[in-house]
């Protein structure tokens, strides 16, 4: 069963109408509803958790995504040292709109006493209902200097910084996200998770890759089952080539696990998360939008975009710039429009942009679907010298393990 797209009201294009939201009901093939996922005290009816994504899930997006499905939609990753020292623009990263019931968190840092003066920050001036803490970043600029997916290595130092934040946090849950290790050779999912699950943590989520995959392959959903079977005391969540509703239902069916983490898989595709909270009510409905619904729902994103950067027009147009071909992708629109798009710098061209198309084009099928952003290759991590040969932390590496604390993709 196909449904008409839910749109949101606000952004539809000068003389359109928004369609009515489809009804659906369980269909009997389909499994039965899922409890939904509690993570301390935050209960999310739809077991689905929205990756963070550097110069992605800002405020805007995020909003953008609850209007089309249930879940838990956590901030772009934020710099702990940043934070500590309130620069203009980590503050307003942190910031949420009031729409946002759950405002979750996410903290990169490197320095037990950084992160830590960085959930503090967050929980006595109530800026977050939850915390997210990022062991999975790949990036070359990160790890070579032992941050991201390369920090769990050290072990003890991975266990210090969550010790101490989920001590900060209090009462507010504190959650990790990580990878499977550094490459097949040198995993530390399983000891990372068991000293998480030790420390206090409310969850954890694992992308089931190493940093030497990046984004390329096939995650290992197993590694997932292997964890999951490993925690036993709190959620585990999986992370990876989720690009359907029907590729979250088999991860968790597969792996056991308690719950998905979303990436590349919403990118021009917030409707996404529809699909996910239907399949996890055990409902048949899968969005097919024409191209019309896909156009409405890439002016809404720039209308909000234009919020979040505080009626800055310009900025919000550039910041569509990376989204044109993630919600085009498969839809007949060609190069010069695309190309136009990408160049507008307010919301009127847009307008005139998406008013040159047609559309009632119908759905493109696998076309629009299947894999998104850009997978990379393989790679050999890029790590301190002498860092595999040792799980203790050099302390000569302390000063160089300060200069990680990047703003880059959450892994």
């Amino acid at each position: 069963m196909t449904t008409t797209l839910s749109q949101p009201e606000a952004g539809v294009h000068p003389g359109q109408t928004s369609p009515h939201p489809g009804q659906t009901s369980p269909h009997p093939g389909q499994p039965s509803p899922h409890p939904g996922l509690a993570i301390g005290p935050i209960q999310v009816a739809s077991p689905v958790v929205l990756a963070p994504m550097a110069g992605i899930t800002n405020t805007a997006y995020r909003r953008l995504c609850r209007e089309y499905g249930a879940g838990l939609y956590v901030s772009e990753m934020i710099t702990s040292r940043a934070l500590v020292e309130r620069t203009p623009e980590s503050m307003r990263l942190i910031t949420h709109h009031e729409s946002e019931t759950t405002r979750s968190i996410q903290l990169y840092g490197v320095e037990p006493k950084t992160v830590a003066e960085a959930v503090t920050m967050l929980v006595a001036e109530d800026r977050a209902d939850h915390i997210d803490l990022n062991f999975g970043c790949p990036v070359p600029k990160v790890t070579r200097k032992g941050g991201g997916s390369a920090l769990p290595w050290k072990l003890g130092l991975f266990r210090d910084i969550v010790e101490g934040a989920v001590k900060a946090a209090g009462d507010i849950p504190l959650t990790i996200k990580m990878r499977k290790g550094i490459d097949d050779d040198h995993l530390t999912y399983l000891e990372a998770g068991k000293a998480a699950e030790g420390a206090g943590v409310a969850s954890i989520a694992l992308h089931a890759r190493t940093a030497a995959d990046f984004y390329s392959g096939q995650a290992d959903w197993s590694a997932i089952e292997t964890l999951k079977n490993a925690i036993t005391g709190v959620p585990v969540l999986g992370n990876g080539d989720i690009w359907s509703a029907a590729d979250a239902l088999r991860m968790v069916d597969e792996t056991g696990c308690d719950g998905v983490v979303v990436g590349r898989g919403c990118l021009g595709r917030p409707w996404l998360f529809g699909d996910l909270a239907a399949a996890f009510r055990g409902e048949e409905r899968k969005a097919e939008p024409t191209l019309g619904e896909v156009a409405q729902a890439f002016r809404r994103h720039a209308e909000l975009l234009i919020e979040f950067y505080e009626g800055d027009e310009a900025r919000a147009c550039r910041d569509m710039r990376k989204h044109v071909a993630w919600y085009f992708k498969g839809y007949p629109v060609g190069g010069d429009v695309r190309a136009s798009l990408a160049a507008s710098s307010s919301v009127a061209e847009i307008d005139d942009l998406l008013g040159t198309m047609d559309w009632t084009q119908a759905y493109p099928g696998i076309d629009a679907e299947g894999p998104r952003g850009r997978a990379g290759s393989p790679k050999r991590p890029s790590l301190p010298d002498r860092w595999l040969e040792s799980r203790e932390l050099d302390e000569a590496f302390r000063e160089e393990l300060a200069a990680a604390e990047l703003h880059h993709s959450g892994g």
